[in-house]
């Protein structure tokens, strides 16, 4: 099923559209928002069109697709994104509003995300976090996700060398299975004590 929409206590998850140019500018146009994503913030409503079609839009076409505007049950308005690839990575991706930091919401999106995708058969997630987003990090473990490795890649378009941490939830139990692929990729790969 494609981006079913999702309700929680305080939450609605659904589907962007057209209308939410302006209110996911507002998410992705923000530098403090943005520091540890790979792109740069949007600088207007046209480069977030254009992002809006190239990453929601256009899965929203496919027969599975996990994008989801994160919006408060009172004015059902957009204040941040949860999203799951569809490929066989199944990466899981978060962002929201500063002013709505702190209040448990990402972890309530994610945890309903979860429970969304277990009901789908999908067998596992992961996840990064820049080692210096902390924050990004707790989200996980509060949903569920266990720390696996870290490794060093280089992200454009910001071309910095960041060391990521990488979580997963094996969804279906299978608690063995590792996704390997960022650690047989990276030339600097470590596992951290205590994370």
């Amino acid at each position: 099923m494609n981006t079913p929409k999702i309700e929680t206590k305080r939450l609605i998850l659904r589907r962007f559209t057209e209308a939410d140019i302006g209110a996911l500018f507002l998410i992705l146009g923000d530098e403090e928002v943005n520091e540890f994503l790979p792109w740069f913030p949007m600088k207007s409503l046209e480069e977030t069109r254009k992002f809006y079609e190239e990453n929601f839009a256009s899965d929203y076409k496919k027969p599975c697709a996990y994008r989801y505007a994160v919006c408060l049950k009172d004015d059902n308005v957009p204040i941040g994104y949860i999203v799951v690839s569809t490929d066989d990575r199944y990466e899981l991706g978060y962002g929201l509003r500063k002013e709505f930091w702190h209040r448990g919401i990402a972890t309530e999106a994610g945890k309903a995300v979860v429970e969304q995708l277990r009901r789908d058969k999908i067998p596992y997630i992961i996840a990064t976090h820049d080692i210096n987003n902390l924050r990004s990090g707790g989200v996980m473990k509060q949903i569920g996700m266990e720390y696996r490795y870290s490794y060093e890649e280089r992200v454009k378009p910001k071309n910095l060398t960041v060391t990521f941490r990488m979580y997963q939830l094996n969804i279906d139990g299978n608690n063995s299975r590792v996704y390997q692929k960022f650690w047989e990729d990276a030339s600097v790969r470590f596992i951290e004590e205590g994370v």
